[in-house]
């Protein structure tokens, strides 16, 4: 017996923001989810599976229009075809009130009901379905403990979209504990709503599958669904990417470097290392430049001239194959005796580090901010998925001011 577990595909999402971009494929991320899905049932077909399921969020938003769900029903048609069937749970994104516009379903798919927790038995696989989808987005009751125990002389399977115990980055609904699923003698649990694949326990199995397509700089390396195959008494799982547009972040080191040309190489080094993991997909980085060096008063007296230097030669590196999504610089000076010196500069070092330590310093700047966040371009201000500015988010502020001490002290004790 095969089957694929895969969740949160948010089909047709809206990449916000991406135009204010230089070079953003834009045209190219837009597709990506639908990609990934076709990628997905071709895998299914070809491996002959028994059955697909879908672990809530398959759409992202109520549909703009009927090609969405015209797109879903053709692609589950082919599956039919297949003689595949496809059980699914709704989750927080495509909840039961989510949605207003409908399209009757093929009927090789089965949704799971919001009510309460449902079972479908496959008796000639001898397979028993757990499951029950989200009434609307905030559910903040612990769905699985009305899931019923498992059916005896069955391969038990628990369909549900959680945030289990909390991951950061996402919204806690459908709460439970890794105890309370055990406790049901289910053989497999596929999880949903937490876009990192993650193995919480073998034997039985709890899985969260991740998502089938990273959508922004937070989403990293390879996505796609989860493969069964049990045989003999035996379950192996295997993750299968499907992904046909990969987000990384490239982490540069500069404590060996001298002179500011010396990036350029590892950034050259970084791309061709992250091309080679990717197996030809087109690749969207994020550089982060760290550590202490002599060349760091440098890199912050020209920010806009060695970021695009990076960009430059990483995009060259690439082939045309590669976007530079940020460049992030995180460099720090080499310690030298002015900073403990007394004067103006040990001062306003001391007084810039005292203040990402002081609370209501940081509260009293975060109320400042507020005031102006409105005279911000639209796009700056979104801070879904963690983009844009959040001016009431005091980690926001203290990443603001290590950015400003760099500045200052770059322009400072640079001689021109």
């Amino acid at each position: 017996m095969k089957f694929i577990h895969a969740a949160d595909i948010h089909l047709d999402s809206p990449l916000r923001g991406l135009a204010r971009y230089e070079g953003a494929p834009v045209e190219q991320m837009q597709r990506a989810t639908r990609r990934a899905f076709i990628n997905m049932i071709d895998l299914a077909c070809n491996e002959t599976v028994d059955f697909i399921l879908l672990a809530g969020d398959l759409y992202d938003v109520d549909w703009k229009d009927y090609n969405t769900g015209l797109f879903f029903n053709q692609q589950m048609s082919r599956l039919r075809e297949a003689n595949i069937p496809v059980f699914m749970v709704l989750g927080n994104h495509d909840a039961g009130n989510t949605i207003t516009r409908q399209l009757r379903l093929p009927d090789n798919v089965t949704e799971f009901h919001y009510r309460s927790p449902e079972t479908k038995v496959l008796d000639n696989i001898g397979v028993a379905i757990h499951g029950q989808s989200f009434a609307n987005k905030s559910i903040t009751d612990d769905l699985s403990t009305a899931y019923p125990n498992a059916l005896p002389g069955y391969f038990n399977i628990g369909l549900l979209h959680t945030s289990l115990n909390g991951r950061q980055g996402h919204d806690h609904y459908a709460p439970c504990t890794l105890p309370s699923l055990l406790s049901h003698g289910y053989d497999y649990w596929a999880l949903g709503h937490i876009h990192k694949r993650e193995i919480l326990h073998e034997k039985p199995w709890v899985v969260f599958a991740g998502n089938l397509q990273g959508r922004h700089a937070r989403e990293t390396g390879a996505k796609g669904c989860t493969l069964v195959k049990v045989k003999d008494g035996q379950t192996v799982v295997s993750s299968i990417p499907v992904d046909v547009f990969r987000w990384e972040e490239c982490f540069v080191g500069v404590n060996d470097v001298v002179e500011a040309d010396d990036i350029i190489e590892k950034a050259r080094s970084a791309v061709s290392e992250a091309m080679q993991n990717a197996d030809g997909r087109p690749l969207a980085l994020r550089f982060i430049i760290k550590g202490a060096s002599p060349v760091h008063n440098e890199l912050h007296s020209h920010p806009e001239r060695w970021t695009n230097e990076i960009r430059a030669a990483a995009t060259d590196t690439g082939l045309g194959n590669v976007w530079i999504e940020k460049i992030s610089l995180q460099t720090r000076a080499l310690e030298t005796p002015l900073a403990q010196d007394e004067g103006p500069l040990a001062e306003l070092t001391h007084f810039l580090r005292s203040l990402i330590q002081d609370g209501e310093g940081l509260k009293a700047l975060s109320s400042e901010f507020r005031s102006l966040i409105n005279a911000l371009p639209a796009e700056a201000r979104e801070n879904e998925k963690g983009s844009g500015v959040d001016p009431g988010n005091l980690d926001t502020i203290r990443d603001l001011l290590n950015g400003v001490e760099e500045l200052l002290m770059a322009r400072l004790l640079t001689q021109e």
